[in-house]
């Protein structure tokens, strides 16, 4: 059991784009699509998440290596690859589902997400607006939602919306990819 393995949960719009991206950074171990941060009871399904009445985010839960990640990079990563200053919205994808948000498991994770927003405001026009919560519980999505670019590269939204957002990685954090 590798004890460096840590654990952090990621709101950054359609979690096939964030699931994507981590799949390419070295030391992530892992990562699952899900949901969190809602207040429907019980364990809620894609089509209710999709009519925003759940209260629930689409997010990746990423586990990584922090011998070869810190968890400081890995929020540079998602700071940079998606747009953290429009609420409640990526793209043509809106709703309270597809907010930007950070979901700490523990008060480091908190502190260290705090000073991340603070070190790339900088970078940005507009004001951060990325919300940053404890976790609560974490729904692992559908099957079908799991490893979703990776097995539909040909989709449309995959070749418009998520290529790109893979483009920018590549860019921006190429000594961090596998």
């Amino acid at each position: 059991m590798n004890k460096n393995l840590q654990t952090t949960t990621l709101g950054g719009g359609c979690f096939w784009c964030t699931e994507a991206v981590f799949q390419e950074v070295k030391g992530v171990e892992k990562v699952i699509s899900g949901y969190t941060g809602g207040i429907a009871p019980g364990k809620p399904t894609y089509r209710e998440i999709c009519s925003g009445l759940t209260g629930h985010a689409e997010v990746i839960q990423i586990t990584f290596d922090a011998n070869i990640i810190s968890y400081e990079d890995v929020l540079v990563i998602f700071m940079t690859t998606h747009d953290p200053t429009t609420l409640n919205q990526q793209g043509a994808d809106r709703g309270t589902q597809y907010r930007s948000v950070i979901y700490y498991h523990n008060e480091l994770q908190q502190k260290i997400a705090d000073e991340v927003l603070k070190q790339v405001q900088p970078y940005y026009d507009d004001k951060i607006v990325t919300e940053i919560s404890p976790l609560a519980i974490f729904y692992e999505a559908e099957e079908e939602h799991q490893n979703y670019y990776r097995e539909n590269t040909q989709q449309g939204y995959c070749s418009f919306v998520i290529a790109p957002k893979l483009t920018k990685l590549r860019k921006l954090h190429a000594d961090k990819l596998k």
